[in-house]
């Protein structure tokens, strides 16, 4: 069995298309059961987040199990296949636990090095575990990359200076309004994202901080904490009246404020203009709302190519990462094999055993007249013989664990001493 990656990232499609593949978070129990229940998916993982929509997998077969998943990517979005298939991308075993160190560690992120997709991987795991939908194969993987992303930003300056999703956002606010400190924004989200951003506002120094979510707990928890104000939901059309910017990025799976709301908004607001930063996937806002005079709408396309322009000044620290990636890489390699021979050692030494015993029982009516120290130096003897006799090839299959050579060993060993195949099953299956 083998680890698969299929998905659709902020490389490979528009935002349209990203958004209607998007899992909003109350629909990803249903997403793992759905996946688990298909034929080939033995582990699933999904990781969804406003820049990606990915399934991690392990699979039974490649090629159906890509299948499984793009079949469900359809449902689940309503959308024809044939739209993102040449979008898709698919990775397989070394090049997936690659895909997703990478993605941990902040590299494959639209702005490099944000700090928030790291939470968010474990998050993934996290509820992939509590639904019972991944094992220890994915586990193991994800443990390993939640290092990895800790590594990357422990041992060199990927995250130091790096601005995530919603300090960007508040970036781009701050180049189109002519001071922040003069104006009102409302925060639409109290969600990770939407709290980045509130944060951020908050150190700019914002005259008036107001922050609007479903749950309005959460909202005045917030609100509190950056010196704003927290207001309901059907409060926000008000809000908006008054508002600058709108900054919003929530979870909620579709459209919050129609066309036809910011129209009556922009009516009472006598010329002022609006400006919407809306990095929800799917979006909050209607995106036919740019096309009201007065209004400034921008969205997770924008945000991408602000981020073109500070990728430059993290190059090297992107070098830096991929030299850890590629050491963890490799000590996932030496670890994966380790356990795929294990199996295979382990019967072996059974076989040998048998053996050894089966040969005592055979001359157990010439051996009952020893005393008990004879027969304790028989017995010790005998142990002896046998693990001598393996111990070489115990460490040359050892040593040759997940290489060419190790395979023939293996092979060998297996067909010698008539050997179960099950013995070179990994762990996993």
């Amino acid at each position: 069995m083998s680890l698969i990656v299929v998905g659709l990232n902020h490389h490979t499609v528009p935002v349209e298309l990203l958004e209607r593949v998007s899992v909003p978070s109350g629909k990803l129990s249903k997403a793992l059961h759905d996946l688990s229940s298909r034929e080939h998916l033995a582990e699933v993982v999904v990781l969804s987040t406003c820049n990606r929509t990915e399934v991690y997998a392990r699979c039974t077969l490649f090629h159906p199990a890509v299948q499984d998943v793009r079949e469900f990517l359809a449902e689940h979005s309503g959308t024809d296949p044939t739209e993102f298939d040449d979008h898709l991308y698919t990775y397989y075993d070394d090049s997936a636990v690659a895909h997703l160190f990478g993605v941990a560690a902040g590299v494959d992120s639209m702005i490099v090095g944000e700090g928030e997709i790291l939470g968010q991987v474990r998050d993934a795991w996290s509820l992939a575990e509590a639904e019972h939908a991944t094992g220890p194969l994915l586990s193991r993987v994800f443990r390993h990359a939640v290092e990895v992303g800790k590594r990357a930003r422990t041992e060199t300056e990927i995250g130091r200076h790096a601005v995530s999703i919603s300090s960007a956002a508040v970036a781009m606010a701050q180049q189109r309004v002519s001071s922040l400190r003069r104006s009102s924004v409302l925060v639409l989200g109290a969600g990770e994202v939407g709290e980045g951003m509130a944060v951020a506002l908050g150190a700019a120094g914002v005259a008036d901080l107001v922050v609007a979510n479903r749950t309005r707990t959460r909202a005045a928890r917030l609100a509190r904490r950056v010196g704003g104000r927290a207001i309901a939901l059907d409060e926000i059309a008000d809000a908006l009246v008054r508002a600058d910017v709108l900054l919003t990025c929530t979870g909620a799976g579709s459209v919050i404020l129609q066309r036809d709301d910011i129209e009556a908004v922009v009516e009472a607001r006598e010329g002022r203009p609006l400006l919407i930063i809306d990095v929800a996937v799917p979006r909050d806002v209607d995106p036919g709302a740019a096309q009201i005079h007065g209004v400034n709408l921008l969205d997770i396309d924008d945000l991408r190519r602000h981020a073109d322009e500070s990728r430059e000044q993290r190059q090297h620290e992107v070098a830096q990462v991929r030299l850890i990636i590629a050491e963890e890489l490799e000590r996932q390699r030496v670890e994966h094999s380790a356990r795929e021979v294990a199996p295979l050692i382990s019967a072996l030494r059974e076989r040998a055993e048998t053996v050894r015993t089966g040969e005592l029982d055979r001359f157990r009516a010439k051996l009952d007249g020893l005393d008990p120290a004879a027969r304790q130096v028989v017995e010790a003897l005998t142990e002896g013989i046998v693990n001598k006799l393996l111990h070489e090839p115990t460490v040359q299959v050892k040593q040759a664990a997940g290489t060419a050579r190790g395979e023939l060993y293996a092979d060998a060993l297996t067909a010698l001493f008539d050997l179960p195949d099950r013995a070179r099953t990994s762990e996993a299956e």
